[in-house]
């Protein structure tokens, strides 16, 4: 249904979030709250400094608030023109 990939960072001692994903016949059914939850509770077990994850306007339009809505907090934004 769906997959995640944490990058560990021993300098900072923080996971990212790498990827994330849930197949698009999965979409509307709430698996990607579910998973994210998963992630972020796996990742905490290991005591880091922060867990944290990039998005873009590439990403599901509920992607951004999916994180928030998990307590992630919006570090940096930026615009890039193509």
């Amino acid at each position: 249904i769906g997959f995640f990939e944490r990058i560990y960072n021993y300098e900072n001692n923080d996971y990212e979030i790498a990827y994330f994903g849930i197949l698009e016949e999965h979409h509307g059914k709430k698996y990607g709250s579910y998973l994210l939850n998963f992630a972020i509770t796996k990742s905490f077990e290991n005591f880091p400094k922060r867990v944290w994850v990039h998005t873009c306007s590439l990403d599901h339009k509920n992607a951004l608030n999916n994180y928030k809505s998990r307590g992630m907090k919006i570090f940096k934004t930026e615009t890039i023109l193509l």
